[in-house]
């Protein structure tokens, strides 16, 4: 595409990642959409990274219900979405040390809150299901039997091509260099060139502030943080492809099957720069320590190891909806880790506000509202002194 080509749209996305890819295709139904990514390929970063988990037990409340509201459209995606189902069956344990039993149980409680199916199965059941968990390790434990594994890439790919079919575009190494509003419309300066609309969604993830600032909008403080992912070899003698995903309790370890190999990771938050995160040695040593103290398993070598970030809003809830104080200036970001699993009601819900619709009945049946969404509310919780100004 030259640069004689990068005109007036209706509706400008900025980033490339599961949120804004999904943002796109959802928008595309209705209106002329350019999406713009600042690396060479869309889903570099925290997208491309990612070892999604579809569960309904983890993250704020808010997460939870998002995951509920997508379920429908993973398990059945529109005709020609993906070549193969997005989700495949996986199960998810919660263990829990002689220390941390009390803590089980306020966990069991909450997440039977939300998802009744989700029980307590005992030290015997979870080391039948595991057999390299250690009995001195583990006293109780818990059970999701409805956790699946998410195809990040089949869901990904699907949204891109989905909005390539519905006539949208995408603009690759078109890194944001400065965004004017002028006229209500947003004029965006990129290395490809420039572009302009009258909404503009910021779906850059790590980089969703910056972006703000580039436009003269105050940001709302999102946290990006790291995250340390690696695989070993399967355990010995043990057949692990119908393993669940095990984690503990105290949320300090997880790990996982992941094609013939055992995906490992110290579920580390390190505050971090916007950046092409790595991994670093120390988080893969705890990893590794976290997990032989836990199981039978002897870590000989690390066969691949890499990192990515996942960004927090001060709450731990995403943020989707109008600047308060720059009319058609929409963000999409917050979804701290849980971007996959949430995309398809988020992709619902911006289209609906980027539109001026009200949020469908399938949202709204599971309680979200555009105000526990909505970047407006740091706004009034600073206000209370919940957050910082």
């Amino acid at each position: 595409m030259t640069r004689t080509d990068l005109t007036r749209c209706d509706i400008l996305v900025i980033g490339g990642g599961i949120a804004g890819a999904g943002a796109a295709y959802a928008l595309a139904e209705e209106a002329e959409v350019i999406l713009l990514e600042r690396e060479a390929q869309c889903g570099y970063h925290a997208t491309g990274r990612s070892a999604a988990s579809f569960t309904e037990n983890y993250g704020s409340a808010v997460v939870r219900r998002l995951a509920m509201a997508s379920r429908a459209f993973l398990e059945a995606p529109p005709a020609g979405f993906a070549e193969h189902p997005l989700m495949r069956p996986r199960g998810m344990i919660t263990i829990a040390r002689d220390d941390q039993i009390e803590a089980l149980g306020r966990e069991l409680e909450r997440a039977q809150h939300f998802v009744p199916e989700i029980r307590r199965i005992g030290r015997e059941e979870a080391i039948a299901r595991v057999p390299a968990l250690r009995p001195d390790y583990v006293t109780d434990a818990i059970f999701e039997p409805d956790c699946r594994d998410i195809d990040v890439h089949g869901l990904h790919q699907g949204y891109l091509r989905g909005l390539k079919r519905r006539g949208g575009r995408i603009v690759n190494d078109a890194e944001v260099l400065a965004i004017q509003h002028r006229a209500w419309v947003w004029q965006v300066e990129t290395r490809a060139g420039r572009l302009s609309a009258p909404r503009l969604v910021n779906a850059a993830g790590a980089w969703a502030d910056e972006i703000a600032r580039k436009a003269g909008i105050r940001p709302l403080g999102l946290t990006p943080r790291r995250r340390t992912v690696f695989t070993i070899d399967a355990p010995a003698g043990l057949a692990i492809d119908a393993w669940p995903m095990v984690t503990d309790v105290a949320e300090t370890f997880y790990f996982k099957p992941d094609a013939g190999q055992l995906l490992v990771s110290p579920a580390d938050a390190e505050p971090s720069a916007p950046t092409d995160a790595q991994a670093e040695d120390y988080e893969v040593a705890l990893g590794v320590d976290r997990l032989q103290r836990a199981t039978t398993i002897a870590v000989r070598r690390i066969n691949r190891k890499w990192a990515g970030l996942r960004t927090f809003a001060a709450d731990e809830s995403p943020v989707a909806g109008e600047d308060p104080a720059a009319r058609g200036f929409f963000w999409l970001a917050g979804q701290g880790g849980y971007g996959f699993k949430t995309a398809p009601a988020l992709s619902g819900i911006i289209a609906a506000l980027v539109l001026r619709r009200d949020l469908s009945e399938a949202i709204a049946a599971r309680g979200l509202t555009a105000a526990e969404l909505s970047p407006a509310r740091f706004a009034a919780a600073a206000r209370e002194g919940r957050f910082p100004a």
